[in-house]
């Protein structure tokens, strides 16, 4: 991969991890419980196997974009996240993650990246992502949206990401 200098002016794709490109199943029953083992949840992470409708997606837009990883997961889990993409063989891009004590529900935080990527200049040409809730969020602001259905979340999944604003 070139240096991001040559990247300026390529759009960007920008990804999901958790139910996009990681298959959280095995650690939803974290989430299950009361009180919620976050610290088990993320903690697992690094075994999360990858989706391959997600993965496959990644490498055909590399091919005209610049990848850039948009995900809930705390700044806290950024060496496991960037050790899980390369696992992968995933390229490398940008990772832009939640501050360690941010609840927003993603669908403010992740729109706000958006918005600050097209602020610089740069055309988002995608956003992939499974919650319906940022999904609509970024349509609504414009960005072209590619659901990412192809894993299975549980309700509470669903309801730490939009009342805890966890992941």
């Amino acid at each position: 991969m070139t240096s991001g200098s040559t990247h300026s002016s390529r759009p960007l794709a920008v990804f999901d991890l958790d139910g996009t490109l990681a298959d959280t199943a095995h650690r939803q029953r974290f989430l299950e419980r009361t009180p919620r083992d976050w610290d088990a949840f993320f903690g697992a992470a690094p075994d999360d196997p990858p989706l391959p409708e997600g993965v496959r997606m990644v490498r055909e837009s590399e091919e005209e974009c610049e990848i850039v990883y948009l995900t809930g997961r705390p700044e806290r889990c950024r060496r496991d996240t960037v050790e899980w993409l390369a696992a992968q063989g995933l390229p490398e891009g940008r990772i832009w993650m939640r501050r360690d004590n941010d609840r927003r529900p993603a669908r403010h935080t992740k729109l706000e990246i958006l918005k600050r990527l097209a602020a610089r200049g740069r055309e988002v040409r995608m956003l992939v992502d499974d919650d319906e809730l940022v999904c609509v969020a970024a349509e609504q602001a414009g960005f072209t949206v590619v659901r990412a259905r192809w894993a299975a979340t549980s309700a509470a999944l669903k309801d730490a990401q939009e009342r805890e604003g966890r992941t």
